[in-house]
């Protein structure tokens, strides 16, 4: 997908300095092969990602790979994610179709696996308005057309003294069409090999170039279809693992909140405690059973012989003892691939005011209806229910007689089977407009002045809850029988149910001016210089539904974020030649960039970045580079109410697979800071026409991050195997507030906090070749991104060491991510094979007792994609493909994230087709 390649050797010794990397964007009915001639009167000086300067030379200090439009159209993909997910140098959690639990119907990128919002995300240069549900706080990908994509360009380096904030792992500057004369349709159409997760997009792009300016308007339409887990093997039922260490065996799980209701006696009925503030001592008995001293003298309980409280379920209408059997099979009812419907429309303008002065504009729209669904809502009672019998003078059925006694205290748990699924949907309005000027002096300085005004409103909705607040009090009042099966269904349990409606939305407004231009001619070359000036104030808020924020809805209560920030910003760079014409230093040069910024939030700061290239010969240039890097925390980081999360852990203590996390923002946050080093070659044989080779190495510690502690290592940490509560005197463990409820699921807090650290180092391997055989035009390009560290400290200093392991809530992070890819071209006709490869990883689940698990590990993955194109006419061509070609199932591993595997790393769909009509004149 992404390429570096060199430009023809004509262009580059035409040059003062020297253009080793060209960002050619192939027109859909053209080959990219022009005479270096023709390029060499093409070339002008333009700002490369990573930079404000404007230079002739694409090579910087920092590496920047280009997605270029054909390479977006060969892939099938109708949203650019598509395309960004692959590529070698992401990881992590990056939300996209496949991801129903929690998405949101977002889709997003996450470079170095650090996190979506340590990704800055620019579109024509400038920020793009967050956009999701509730205060968005990272760029929904679905907002930006791809039919309107020009390129692509990746900088894969810390750019905070350019760009400011995010940007620690790197940039992604989405380019749009702004020169385009004409008119281009696209119809296409695709299907999964199952028959589901069907995709068509249609979309439009007008445009025309006139003497004073020129207009490009573009419209897209994409509508997706749904797939489910239950049409898969190896989705269609959670899967559990049981028997002993070393010896495990698999079988359908399900949650123990299960189908017909789940009753949990109580072991200490009848028993009065004797112990100061109301704990049980020694001696204490009761119906079930008795304390007496463990062997340090505490209170341990003992059951009677012969007796133990009620574990019963009442599946099929009939209370019975309760087995794995009763467990509930979530999966069934959960979405593969989740569907959407969207609009995008775009808008790019310029007019020439005079001779030197531009007035330029964007506009973007888009408005998302997306979907996911999950099984039956899952409720328990928060307060235990005393069972009140008919036959002892109560109101309760006496079903229950045979396992629980009058007065007893039961906790209860059900699926909400009768109600139906959960449903969740989201409608999600995203704008944004950019007008500005831009114009040149006299002495050839160009400067630009711009505002840029964003805006996100989001309307989500998640259907077939029930007040549990209400049933509670119906309970109580004696009004509604919980363990009478018909007390669920129809016209008793409708007054209940209830659709949540949450609102939130976010706002962005940037002020700009730039100055760039050419100081001094020095003996070595020009030295260049950028300068400008940033007011900007981002917003948001998220209004829960009123039953929510009460806490009614059995899940904890979630609080409504509101909140506000603004920040003042100057920078300066400069592009210093030092050395030209010299033995083995054909060209040195320095660049130097440095960012003052002052938040009304936390107060003021600066950034800085240095970098050189040092061209030895024609063929070869060392670059490398330092900087420091920072992420303020976002509107939702600093002002988010709490709310719950259920987290997928594994722990011996606990039967269920998920946690409930309550995660919040906090207002004394402070800013992520990062240093970050990269050094690298590139190379281009002379002896080798068409052949490159770029080699980068890179190094990023971030402290002061701001983070929650992984699920599974707070539970690991905190609690021991029989759920008892361990390492209280450290402060993860006293933050976490956790314990075990009645039912079993652990529970703790785990809000963001200023804490830790993380480390990242490894390798960037590119290889492009362009070459001419057997009457054919050809190119091949090899990635390889190889991770040698990945550390996390917790906030006691202890390392989290991530390289290796596959998550079951931050995604995998592989040690070796490859993609291949080679092209062949005729006349008339083009053809694209790929080669996608994922290195085998570790469960971190499994990572202090691989025993312990079934799957401790997972293979490599190796998935193949094969597109080809043919022009009917000089203005029709079809085109189609075969994405996962040999149909690779997603594997196993025991922790893992949703599906029984990590959506986020995998291909969960199989193989999928595609077919593409395209129409331009």
């Amino acid at each position: 997908m992404s390429s570096v390649t060199l430009t023809a050797k004509a262009i580059r010794r035409s040059l003062l300095a020297v253009a080793t990397t060209s960002v050619v964007t192939t027109s859909l009915f053209s080959s990219a092969v022009v005479s270096a001639e023709e390029q060499v009167q093409k070339v002008e000086r333009i700002a490369v990602t990573g930079s404000r300067i404007k230079r002739a030379d694409m090579e910087t200090a920092s590496p920047v790979s280009v997605i270029d439009a054909s390479s977006i159209v060969s892939s099938g993909a109708t949203s650019i994610d598509d395309v960004l997910q692959q590529m070698t140098s992401t990881g992590g959690a990056m939300t996209n179709a496949a991801v129903n639990n929690g998405s949101q119907g977002n889709s997003s990128i996450n470079l170095r696996g650090l996190g979506t919002s340590r990704t800055l995300v620019l579109v024509n240069g400038r920020r793009m308005i967050a956009s999701g549900t509730g205060p968005a706080s990272t760029v929904d990908l679905n907002t930006i057309p791809v039919s309107m994509i020009q390129r692509v360009e990746v900088l894969k380096d810390g750019a905070s003294a350019v760009y400011g904030t995010d940007a620690i792992a790197g940039v992604v500057n989405i380019i749009l069409k702004r020169d385009f004369d004409g008119f281009e349709m696209n119809a296409q159409t695709g299907m999964s090999g199952q028959g589901d997760a069907d995709e068509t997009s249609i979309d439009f792009t007008l445009g025309n170039t006139f003497d004073k300016g020129n207009v490009v308007i573009n419209a897209q339409y994409t509508k997706r279809g749904d797939a489910s887990q239950a049409d898969r093997d190896f989705s269609d039922c959670p899967i559990s693992e049981t028997g002993a260490a070393g010896s495990k065996t698999l079988y359908c799980g399900g949650s123990s909140y299960s189908q017909g209701g789940h009753v949990w006696g109580d072991q200490n009925f009848n028993i009065t405690p004797s112990g100061a503030d109301d704990a049980y001592a020694v001696g204490d008995s009761g119906y079930y059973g008795q304390y007496v001293a463990d062997d340090k003298g505490e209170p341990e309980f003992e059951y009677f012989d012969g007796k133990s409280e009620a574990d019963v379920s009442g599946r099929d209408g009939a209370f019975h003892d309760f087995t794995s059997d009763d467990k509930y099979n979530y999966a069934k009812d959960s979405y593969l691939s989740t569907p959407m419907e969207r609009i995008n429309l775009s808008f790019a303008g310029s007019y020439d005011l005079s001779d030197n002065i531009t007035f330029f504009s964007e506009a973007m729209y888009s408005k998302r209806w997306s979907e996911q669904q999950m099984a039956p809502q899952p409720i328990w009672n928060s307060a235990a229910w005393a069972y009140k019998p008919k036959s002892a003078g109560g109101f309760m059925t006496d079903d229950l007689l045979p396992w629980v006694q009058d007065g007893e205290e039961l906790s209860y748990g059900r699926r909400m089977v009768e109600s139906g699924t959960r449903d969740f949907s989201q409608v999600v309005d995203t704008v944004r407009v950019v007008i500005g000027l831009e114009g040149m002096f006299d002495n050839g300085w160009t400067w630009d002045a711009s505002y840029n005004k964003g805006k996100n409103d989001s309307v989500d909705t998640l259907a077939n809850l029930h007040n549990i607040g209400s049933i509670n009090d119906a309970v109580l009042a004696g009004t509604f029988d919980p363990f009478l099966e018909s007390s669920w269904k129809g016209e008793s349990i409708e007054p209940f149910v209830y659709t949540e409606v949450n609102s939130g939305g976010s706002e962005l407004d940037i002020i700009a001016a730039t100055l760039t231009g050419d100081i001094v001619d020095l003996p070595a070359g020009i030295l260049g210089f950028a300068a400008g000036y940033e007011n900007r104030k981002e917003s948001a808020h998220f209004t829960p539904d009123s039953l929510t924020a009460q806490g009614l809805a059995n899940d904890p209560r979630v609080e409504a974020t509101a909140g506000d920030f603004s920040v003042n910003e100057v920078y300066a760079e400069l592009a210093i030649p030092l050395l030209s014409d010299l033995p083995f230093a054909q060209q040195v040069d320095l660049s130097a960039a440095m960012r003052y910024f002052d938040y009304n939030t936390f107060g003021d700061d600066t950034t800085w970045k240095l970098g050189l290239t040092w061209r030895m010969t024609d063929d070869l240039m060392f670059r490398g580079g330092r900087s420091t890097a920072f992420r303020a925390p976002t509107v939702d980081e600093l002002f988010g109410g709490k709310s719950p999360s259920f987290n997928q852990i594994v722990h011996p203590a606990s039967e269920q697979s998920q946690a409930e996390v309550t995660v919040g923002g906090n207002e004394l946050l402070t800013p992520e800071e990062a240093d970050i080093t990269t050094a690298g070659l590139v190379y281009s044989p002379s002896f080798v026409d068409g052949l490159s080779l770029t080699f980068d190495y890179y190094d990023i510690a971030i402290t002061n991050t701001i983070t929650a502690v992984d699920s599974n290592y707070v539970a690991n940490q905190c609690l021991d195997a029989s759920g008892v509560t361990i390492n209280t005197d450290t402060a993860l463990c006293q933050a976490s507030n956790i314990e075990i409820d009645a039912t079993g699921r652990i529970k703790f807090d785990n809000g963001l906090q200023n804490v830790g650290a993380t480390n990242t180092s490894g390798y960037d391997i590119n290889v492009a070749y362009a070459f001419e055989a057997v009457g054919l035009s050809w190119k091949a390009n090899l990635d390889t991104s190889i991770l040698e560290t990945y550390e996390e400290f917790d906030p006691d200093g202890n390392a989290v060491d991530y390289r290796g392991f596959v998550t079951g809530n931050a995604g995998g992070f592989a040690k070796i991510k490859t993609n291949l890819d080679l092209t062949a071209s005729g006349d008339d006709w083009s053809a694209t094979y790929e080669i996608r490869y994922i290195d085998g990883m570790d469960s971190f689940a499994c990572k202090d007792d691989t025993s312990a698990c079934y799957a401790p590990s997972v293979d490599s993955i190796v998935y193949h994609d094969l597109s080809g194109s043919y022009d009917l006419t000089s203005t029709v061509r079809l085109s189609g493909g075969v994405n996962n070609l040999f149909d690779k199932e997603p594997p196993y591993y025991t922790g893992n994230l949703d599906s029984n595997t990590d959506p986020y790393t995998y291909d969960v769909l199989g193989r999928y087709f595609f077919v593409r009509a395209s129409v331009k004149f």
